[in-house]
């Protein structure tokens, strides 16, 4: 199958168009949905009390933003992903991949890729990375079975949308972070990885304007009910909100 050129316009074009509704106006969604007990009950309540907060809106603050921080991670994670088979697709007609653990599969002349993204590079714990190197023996164990990688090499793909990691050559697989990934699945482009940068910014100001004033309303009504259910004579009850958090019975 032979490469066709990277379209740049066209790929400044898909985010811009995707960007809205694939990463902000999800966000929107998830804060919207949010409820106390959401951000009280996924956070650690003893590490607040070591840190000395005292603070009702403090307390609030910092658990809200730490829920909307790792929502928003793998919000942007999918996006990013969705750009990357975009761009093969465009390229080498990539496709994002039915197989269990793999994202993406594409094929540049003899080879096959079989590549599971990432966001970044510290994603996983060793546990987690050799599930994913399961997941490739398993894949390529189906494709024999199929026929499907009859004549081809197949080669696995760690691949990481951002950051770098020089021992690229881990074994059994490559990790190909930042330049490396979006060059393989661009088919050589050296610069696409800055390229993304401006058209990812496409919308920035005007979602997020709608966003600070609902993460406000968030952040003053999560308070106000904190307060009326967790503090007593003015601070806040630990004793009450780690049985809240922890206990048995609610």
């Amino acid at each position: 199958m032979s490469r066709k050129p990277l379209d740049l316009r066209e790929i400044e074009r898909f985010i811009q168009a995707h960007i809205g509704p694939e990463f902000h106006d999800k966000k929107l969604v998830k804060l919207k949905a949010l409820k106390l007990e959401d951000i009280l009950r996924r956070k650690n309540p003893y590490l607040f009390k070591a840190k000395r907060t005292q603070s009702a809106n403090d307390f609030i603050k910092a658990v809200l933003d730490a829920t909307v921080s790792s929502g928003e991670e793998t919000v942007f994670g999918n996006f990013l992903e969705m750009i990357a088979i975009h761009v093969c697709q465009q390229v080498f007609e990539g496709r994002k991949s039915v197989t269990r653990g793999i994202d993406l599969d594409f094929e540049d002349g003899s080879d096959k890729y079989l590549v599971s993204i990432k966001s970044g590079p510290n994603w996983g714990n060793a546990n987690q990375i050799k599930a994913m190197v399961r997941n490739f023996h398993d894949a390529k164990k189906t494709l024999h079975t199929s026929g499907g990688g009859r004549n081809l090499n197949v080669k696995f793909v760690e691949g990481c949308c951002y950051g770098r990691d020089n021992s690229f050559e881990k074994g059994t697989h490559q990790k190909l972070c930042g330049q490396r990934f979006w060059e393989l699945i661009s088919g050589g482009s050296a610069t696409l990885y800055t390229d993304i940068i401006e058209p990812i910014g496409h919308l920035a100001k005007e979602k997020n304007e709608a966003l600070d004033e609902l993460y406000a309303a968030k952040l003053n009504g999560f308070t106000a009910q904190f307060v009326t259910r967790f503090c007593r004579n003015g601070l806040i009850d630990w004793m009450k909100l780690v049985e809240y958090n922890s206990g048995l019975i609610q």
